[in-house]
């Protein structure tokens, strides 16, 4: 399986090289899907949205498809990911973009898609790649899912959690302090926006041009 878990997408010439190493193909050559469910339950600017795919075709790749697994079926969604070679989970809502990877099916097929293809996450697109969502965490230091209850399971391609947005202005309590309080006992990836970690099989390695903290 080929992963490229980053904080904020492909924002320096490190990840970018990552993102080409892991498809192994020509810019012209790959077809990308741009899933940007997690972004639908957000409110506000979301000029970060509109950075990330500018980001994206300012990569010549052969195509890009906005592919929204809340809003179309299976019969639509289905061909256009087994289609593409990467399929790029935007950020947003963690706990509403797992909902609909569930609710769509995605969840049955995705192991058997990314046999061929590459998983690019974006911080919720990359938390979800954890075995669970860590409530406690997302309402302590990303202030989101106040209203929710109980914890939920992720895709578990991974055995370690992603926290996205380490230090940044927007995310003011994602500092290191406030991490180890929280008492996790796992291991913890904790990235800037200039940071990603790369998996492919059984390999792993962060890239970075920030900084980036790693816990237990």
């Amino acid at each position: 399986m080929k992963l490229l878990l980053t904080s904020a997408g492909i924002t320096n010439d490190s990840i970018k090289k990552s993102f080409f190493d892991l498809v192994g193909k020509k810019p012209e050559d790959i077809s990308l899907a741009f899933i940007p469910t997690a972004s639908n339950v957000e409110t506000g600017d979301k000029d970060w949205l509109e950075e990330d795919l500018i980001r994206l075709k300012n990569l010549n790749l052969k195509s890009i498809n906005v592919v929204d697994i809340s809003v179309v079926p299976e019969n639509e969604w289905r061909p256009q990911l087994e289609e593409s070679d990467v399929l790029f989970f935007e950020g947003g809502n963690s706990f509403y973009l797992m909902e609909w990877i569930n609710k769509s099916g995605l969840s049955l097929i995705l192991p058997e898609l990314l046999k061929t293809k590459v998983y690019v996450g974006v911080s919720a697109g990359s938390m979800v790649a954890s075995h669970d969502l860590l409530l406690n965490l997302s309402q302590k230091l990303y202030e989101e899912d106040l209203d929710r209850t109980e914890e939920m399971n992720g895709l578990s391609f991974v055995d370690f959690y992603i926290l996205p947005h380490l230090n940044s202005m927007f995310f003011t309590n994602v500092v290191e302090e406030n991490i180890k309080l929280l008492g996790i006992k796992e291991k913890i990836y904790a990235l800037d926006d200039m940071s990603a970690v790369v998996v492919k099989d059984d390999k792993m390695e962060i890239v970075s041009e920030g900084k980036y903290l790693e816990l237990n």
